[in-house]
């Protein structure tokens, strides 16, 4: 497993990290706060030993990634990235067929993170995302993601169009969202399936488009002809939930 060191910031993503049973290393709160989530974050601090650091706002500035601190940011001890294996087995606990997310070129953290969050709340078994050209766990991610991140394994890989050719033999089907695919309302999503997203600028790479097994076009009528990464995996991963229930 790959570890990266990142700083986990604003009131309720570090509540989130500590009822997950994430180990946080050191806390930094805002000198003289005393409001009911700052409260509430001392507690957890002083129940998992966590040393306390009160420090000025223009120190959390400085500090902070994300300019977005609220008065709170945590250094985690490392964050664990999962391998594919731990996302399949996932599926396997619940007796579910597995539901995966796949990103390609996803760069911006604010996407990642809302991706991470919808797939939490859709119920896919974890997301996979490549090493190269995409961006990481950051702590923006973590924040956008409302906690989700605490939750939804995330695996790194070297190259998506291979991992793709693996989970195959695991039975999975592959959708990539493309404006030029089928209606993804006449697509059978059912069953294990793996969910495709690129960027908006770029889509998604030529060779991992070739590996996947449907092309799935979201219906648009304005002006503009493309959706931001994150509306689109969250249009695609209820239409899947949709014919889960109905199925």
């Amino acid at each position: 497993m790959g570890y990266e060191e990142f700083t986990i910031e604003g009131r309720n993503a570090v509540i989130e990290a500590y009822r997950s049973g994430r180990t946080i290393d050191k806390l930094y709160l805002l000198d003289g706060c005393q409001d009911g989530s700052v409260m509430t974050i001392k507690r957890e601090a002083k129940k998992k030993g966590t040393p306390v650091k009160f420090v000025t706002k223009e120190r959390l500035d400085q500090i902070s990634e994300t300019g977005k601190h609220q008065g709170v940011i945590a250094f985690a001890a490392a964050y664990t990235y999962a391998e594919v294996e731990d996302i399949l087995e996932a599926a396997r606990e619940k007796g579910e067929a597995p539901f995966l997310f796949l990103l390609d070129n996803i760069e911006d953290p604010h996407n990642l993170g809302a991706i991470i969050r919808t797939a939490n709340l859709a119920g896919a078994h974890g997301i996979i995302i490549p090493k190269n050209r995409a961006v990481g766990l950051t702590a923006t991610v973590a924040k956008t993601s409302a906690g989700a991140i605490n939750y939804t394994p995330v695996a790194r890989v070297t190259n998506l169009a291979r991992t793709i050719e693996e989970l195959k033999k695991e039975g999975i089907w592959f959708v990539c969202a493309d404006m030029d695919g089928t209606r993804m309302y006449d697509l059978d999503l059912k069953g294990a399936i793996g969910v495709v997203i690129g960027s908006e600028g770029e889509g998604v790479g030529r060779l991992t488009k070739e590996k996947c097994d449907m092309t799935a076009a979201i219906p648009m009528k304005g002006n503009i002809d493309s959706l931001n990464a994150s509306v689109a995996a969250g249009i695609l991963a209820y239409e899947i939930v949709r014919q889960r229930l109905n199925g």
